[in-house]
């Protein structure tokens, strides 16, 4: 039986319900990725060392790549990781523009303690340690605010020292950061904040108080991203752990902006070779055609020397170690697995009704019948097969009583509900611009045959 908390469970079963991936409480429902856990926990010890990691992840549509990204992170998040995961796309996320990525990462930044606004409380928490080891210190008078802010301050720049010699806009601002929370100047404290975390159209009036002007491009994120991987470490953090999930979407850009994003991964692998990035682990995910197609890092020869692994015929004998690595499709008995795991994580009024009538066999039977309607690819299967089995079959045991899925539920799939890769897989059209046409028979024949 799972432990995750009432609010937690309702919250995997409603991003099933609506045929996506739970962004929290994934290990629940984890199934096959045990072969990992040791190389993965080996990798992450390496960057908690203070060297950078990177990984690429590929596997097949439905193999679970998302999936994987966030059962990563609750593993490192468990082990004193922050993480971030960046969804890269052409207009709102170019895996070239840096500045971009690293504004969505400290978007998106989380720890186990924090799953929103987690930058912001781990500045806030440092702030807050730092007052508490100088109020701690025998002689200091914590009610005199004025000596108080004068330690605190001493201290802060003997923390800051290290980012200071590699970082100092980055050491500035959280420098005068700390200034305007101590004076009770909230506005600009906010401001540094949001500029630290590469938002745009942060006022010349807040960046003047740290010293600091212009935005924060490619090079000054470059300079924030190990900035930040220095506070983490200050704040008694192992590392960050950051995913760039659908890097595959570069094979669908505009020539030049394709060339610029492999290059850019290509500077990411090097830089972090080289020690740019102590404590980043970083992690890319991909369809096979990203790494072997034309569009892909074939493209970019050096790219992809770094990243090629001869993968044996036999997934037993995978180097889980190697620079890339891939996912198995889901097969009949994960299938099977991952539906009896949602069945006990839902939170029912009457589990042992809900057992007896979606039982281990309709479950079973289900599976197979969501694998027959995708043509046999099971591995195009799981998310219908968990968006039908939470919304039409479990979500109406638990609300009527007298609801039996075995007599009254059929599985029926539209194509407005499939991803196009769904839809090839059952044989349907999204529209009819979807439609193929077979014109073989009108070929060289003569039009005014029948006139």
């Amino acid at each position: 039986m799972t432990t995750l908390p009432l609010a937690r469970r309702r919250e995997v079963i409603a991003a099933l319900r609506n045929g996506t991936v739970p962004r929290r409480g994934i290990e629940a429902l984890a199934t096959g990725l045990e072969r990992f856990e040791r190389v993965l926990d080996d990798e992450l010890a390496m960057a908690a060392s203070g060297h950078g990691v990177f990984k690429s992840v590929r596997g097949e549509y439905g193999s679970g790549k998302t999936f994987y990204s966030r059962w990563l992170q609750h593993r490192a998040q468990a082990q004193g990781f922050a993480t971030s995961e960046v969804q890269i796309n052409e207009t709102e996320t170019p895996l070239h523009r840096m500045e971009t990525v690293y504004r969505r990462a400290m978007e998106n930044l989380r720890t186990r303690e924090w799953d929103d606004g987690a930058f912001r409380s781990l500045v806030d928490r440092w702030f807050f340690s730092l007052e508490e080891e100088v109020c701690g210190r025998e002689g200091v008078d914590a009610n005199n605010a004025a000596v108080l802010a004068r330690e605190v301050a001493t201290l802060l720049e003997q923390r800051l020292a290290v980012v200071s010699r590699t970082q100092p806009t980055f050491a500035a601002a959280l420098r005068a950061c700390h200034g305007a929370r101590a004076a009770g100047d909230h506005a600009t404290e906010e401001g540094l904040l949001a500029w630290l975390m590469g938002q745009p159209h942060v006022s010349a009036d807040i960046k003047r108080a740290a010293g600091v002007k212009g935005e924060v491009d490619h090079f000054a994120a470059s300079a924030f991203l190990r900035g930040l991987l220095a506070m983490l470490q200050q704040t008694g953090r192992k590392g960050l752990v950051l995913v760039l999930d659908e890097v595959e979407t570069v094979q669908r850009m505009r020539g030049d902006v394709r060339e610029k994003s492999l290059n850019a991964l290509r500077q990411w692998i090097d830089d972090l070779d080289g020690g740019r990035y102590p404590g980043l682990h970083l992690v890319i995910t991909g369809t096979p055609p990203f790494f072997e197609g034309k569009n892909g890092i074939q493209r970019l020869a050096p790219l992809a020397q770094r990243l090629h692994v001869d993968f044996a015929d036999d997934p037993r004998w995978d180097n889980l170690r190697a620079v890339q690595i891939r996912l198995l499709p889901f097969d009949a008995t994960r299938l099977f697995e991952v539906g009896c795991k949602v069945r006990d994580l839902y939170p029912a009024r009457n589990p042992e009704r809900l057992r007896a009538r979606v039982s281990d066999d309709f479950i079973a039977a289900l599976a197979a019948d969501a694998t027959k309607a995708f043509g046999g690819r099971v591995g195009v299967a799981p998310r219908i097969f968990l968006k039908k089995l939470v919304a039409g079959v479990i979500d109406l045991v638990d609300e009527h009583d007298d609801f039996d899925p075995v007599q009254r539920f059929s599985l029926k799939l539209s194509a407005a509900e499939l991803t196009p890769e769904e839809c090839e897989a059952a044989g349907m059209a999204r529209s009819v611009d979807d439609i193929e046409l077979d014109l073989s028979s009108s070929r060289g024949s003569d039009p005014t045959d029948g006139a």
